[in-house]
């Protein structure tokens, strides 16, 4: 496990404390469940369960949210339903956000920047509002000149602890046609409460792999666990308390994981969360894994029926949200867990768019979330591990 977590900023202690202060309690949990009903949407439409896809549903719903509230008002309402939030500005996110970072148990960094066109300056509301809730910096710089490439690709290795330095390029930056850059970044480091024995990693078979697979082993732990329809749900804690976890989700034999993705949605996966009961398990296998997926999601969210034009409130320009791209990185081994990600989009001119064992040994899905206020930080599947 990398160590590098510790120095990861994050951007949650720049949030406006009175503002969130002033939220009810039980509104970080109410926009959580918006996060993850948006999460498994998309999930669905980038994921077929026969490849690996590893997305985090807390990094798009954050970056959208921004773009959000620069949205004009039938575009603000389109959008909104697509990621399930109420409003236009809804401050719920950054108590969200601030809820997630104060923990001691796991190292979780969140940050947020923009970075405007000298040509195109924002609104100053807008400007503002992203500063307050989401604890953003926002800065100038030219779009189209050649720098703006080592800008943002510094910021995304900075606040990823260098697991991804890379995303201008796949911004299609520099770009002159380009008016404000955003970018979300999402770092977790968590540490096993049980760390698996190195001495019991061996390669074993995996459904689907090439070859063996390195398979971790724990022997005899309690741990949260449930059968479900047609799958079973395991959660193994990081920390002392195990406030974060990652819940595998495992289906029966004879089912597949296209199968049992099909008809998960958010719904279905808190209903599961909330089933698993603290049993003794004899044996756990998982395998070792480190993987990186990246994705082009304009094609994906349009189908969800996400607008991309309309966004006056942002900045008289009006431009139009021409790409979003997700970049995420997890390694899963005997000590923990490191996951990053980043999403990134572009506003544009008009001229750019037994007893019980649970043997892991076929193809799963997982998530990481946070008990407390049930946002799942990462959702992915994984095909073949090698």
């Amino acid at each position: 496990m990398g160590g590098c977590g510790g120095q990861i900023p994050g951007d949650a202690d720049r949030i406006d404390a009175k503002l969130v202060s002033e939220l009810k309690p039980g509104d970080a949990q109410v926009v959580a469940q918006s996060v993850n009903a948006f999460g498994f949407d998309l999930f669905h439409e980038v994921a077929d369960g026969k490849q690996n896809t590893i997305t985090s549903p807390l990094s798009v719903s954050v970056l959208l949210a921004m773009v959000l509230a620069g949205a004009d008002r039938d575009t603000a309402t389109r959008m909104a339903k697509v990621l399930h939030l109420d409003e236009r500005r809804d401050v719920r996110v950054g108590a969200l956000l601030r809820s997630l970072a104060d923990t001691d148990e796991v190292k979780l960094s969140i940050a947020d920047a923009l970075w405007a066109d000298p040509g195109a300056p924002l609104e100053k509301d807008y400007e503002d509002f992203v500063r307050r809730t989401f604890g953003a910096t926002v800065d100038q710089a030219g779009l189209g000149d050649p720098g703006i490439v080592k800008t943002v690709d510094q910021w995304a290795s900075k606040n990823t602890g260098g697991r991804i330095d890379k995303i201008a390029g796949d911004l299609g930056l520099p770009d002159p046609s380009a008016t404000l850059v955003l970018l979300n970044a999402v770092y977790f480091l968590g540490k096993w409460k049980t760390t698996f024995d190195d001495g019991m990693t061996r390669p074993e078979p995996f459904a689907g792999a090439s070859g063996n697979v390195p398979t971790m082993h724990l022997s005899e732990k309690t741990l949260g666990y449930a059968q479900l329809d047609g799958y079973r749900m395991l959660r193994l804690p990081y920390g002392e308390h195990g406030r974060y976890g990652v819940e595998i989700l495992l289906p029966d034999e004879g089912n597949t994981l296209p199968g049992m993705l099909k008809g998960l949605d958010a719904a279905g996966w808190r209903a599961a969360v909330g089933k698993l009961s603290e049993q003794p398990i004899d044996e756990v296998a998982l395998p070792r894994f480190e993987l990186r997926w990246s994705g082009e999601l304009m094609d994906a969210l349009t189908a969800l029926g996400l607008p991309t034009s309309g966004f006056t409130s942002m900045s008289k320009a009006n431009p139009s949200l021409a790409t979003v791209v997700h970049k995420t990185y997890i390694k899963v081994d005997e000590k923990g867990t490191e996951a990053a990600a980043v999403t990134g989009g572009v506003m544009a001119t008009a001229g750019r768019v037994g007893g019980t064992s649970f043997l892991v040994d076929r193809p799963f899905a997982f998530t990481i979330s946070d008990q407390r206020t049930g946002a799942i930080l990462f959702l992915g599947a994984v095909t073949d591990p090698s």
